[in-house]
C-alpha cells in the first residue's frame, strides 16, 4: 500500500490540533483509540463491529505510541504498539 501520510511525535505536547476534524482527541489533545472511545465519538463509525484497540474513531486509521490517549509513552511501549497494529491493519485489509 501507498503511505501518503506519516505522524511523528516527540515530546509530550500531541500536536494533533491538525486532525480535530478527523479523529476523535482527547481533552489534552491525544488520539483516542479503541475502548477510551465514547458513542458520541463513534456517531460516524460504520462498520458493525467496534473499533480495535488501536483504532481511531475513523475505522482504518489506527495510533500507537505517545500520540495515543492513555498509552505508558514510553519507546518499548510504542514498538510494542506497533507490532501488534500490524495484525489490526492486515484484519482491516481484509475486511
Amino acid at each position: 500500500m501507498p503511505i501518503r501520510h506519516l505522524f511523528l511525535m516527540t515530546g509530550a505536547s500531541p500536536n494533533t490540533g491538525w486532525l480535530t476534524d478527523c479523529v476523535a482527541l482527547d481533552g489534552k489533545g491525544f488520539v483516542k483509540t479503541g475502548p477510551d472511545l465514547t458513542v458520541e465519538n463513534l456517531a460516524r463509525w460504520r462498520l458493525k463491529r467496534p473499533p480495535y484497540l488501536l483504532e481511531t474513531s475513523r475505522a482504518g486509521v489506527f495510533a500507537v505510541g505517545d500520540v495515543r490517549s492513555n498509552s505508558v509513552k514510553r519507546v518499548a511501549s510504542a514498538v510494542g504498539e506497533g507490532s501488534i497494529c500490524v495484525q489490526f491493519i492486515h484484519r482491516t485489509l481484509t475486511e
